[in-house]
């Protein structure tokens, strides 16, 4: 472990001083950097390769347990342990979580429907529950608001829209997209918050034109909807924190290609058995 410091040191430090650090001869040190590697060496050298490509790919947001899960599935054999050992030596860490904002507002006249979910985020199958909800990302320009409908069954993302302004047309938006993209039956319960947004009589309507079971969130609790504050979440840590947005129309192409081009069809899913949500329809289809 003494030369494997030095030998990771030695482009800042000078190996003389390296080697009086850590109590070290250079002889030795330079008798260990002219052995042939060890086949143990030169296989942690291919994995920590295929660990690299795998962190990259993910944008660095992967920790050990879905880049060995994407080791596993390009058919090599390795172990979270090892995975992490390489992570963790190499600096590969995944970018830590964040608190979100949240934008619940239940101050408002609007009827109120029954909490027919009751934090039961399981579901059978595809469109037998889905759950919305609002947040916002911070924009040079102002706040860019952001609606959302997962569905249950796979945590897909079916539904979105973003608004420079806090109402109820872009719920309303991401709600109509799900139910064109899903088509969904009769019988759907649809979650969400107590907003003004999905209070609102036009939205209910919306829901009930299709047969949608209404069911909202008691008042003030924000693990009636977890799953989508998983989500907003993940989406904080992975791209919002990570990004300056100039504009509201940069932003909204980030979340975008956040969603449709990597968290849906990509992105491995603890929930899931680490497939994504597209993978994970596709295969209980």
């Amino acid at each position: 472990m003494k030369f494997q410091f030095i030998d990771a040191a030695k482009e800042d430090f000078p190996v003389t001083r390296l080697c009086q650090v850590v109590e070290a001869s250079q002889s030795g040190y330079f008798a260990w950097r002219s052995r042939p590697a060890s086949p143990r060496q030169r296989e942690d050298l291919v994995l920590l390769a295929h660990i690299r490509s795998a962190f990259a790919r993910s944008h660095g947001t992967y920790g050990s347990p879905r880049v060995t899960r994407e080791l596993q599935d390009e058919g090599l054999e390795v172990g979270r342990r090892r995975t992490a050992r390489l992570m963790r030596e190499n600096g590969l860490k995944a970018r830590q979580k964040r608190r979100f904002k949240r934008t619940t507002d239940s101050h408002h006249a609007f009827p109120v429907a029954p909490n027919l979910l009751d934090q039961d985020f399981s579901a059978d199958c595809p469109n037998q529950k889905w759950a919305a909800n609002i947040s916002y990302v911070w924009t040079n320009e102002g706040w860019l608001y952001l609606a959302v409908v997962l569905d249950l069954f796979a945590r897909r993302v079916v539904g979105w829209a973003v608004s420079d302004r806090l109402h109820q047309e872009f719920a309303l938006e991401a709600l109509r997209k799900a139910v064109a993209l899903r088509q969904p039956s009769p019988g759907l319960i649809h979650h969400a918050d107590r907003d003004s947004q999905y209070c609102s009589a036009v939205y209910q309507a919306e829901l009930r034109k299709h047969g949608i079971r209404i069911s909202m969130s008691g008042k003030g609790n924000c693990f009636d909807n977890a799953v989508v504050e998983t989500f907003f979440k993940t989406l904080e840590s992975e791209l919002v924190w990570r990004t300056v947005f100039q504009t509201r129309a940069k932003a909204k192409q980030a979340i975008g290609r956040y969603i449709d081009g990597f968290y849906n069809p990509v992105r491995r899913h603890s929930t899931l058995d680490y497939v994504s949500p597209v993978q994970f329809e596709r295969l209980t289809g």
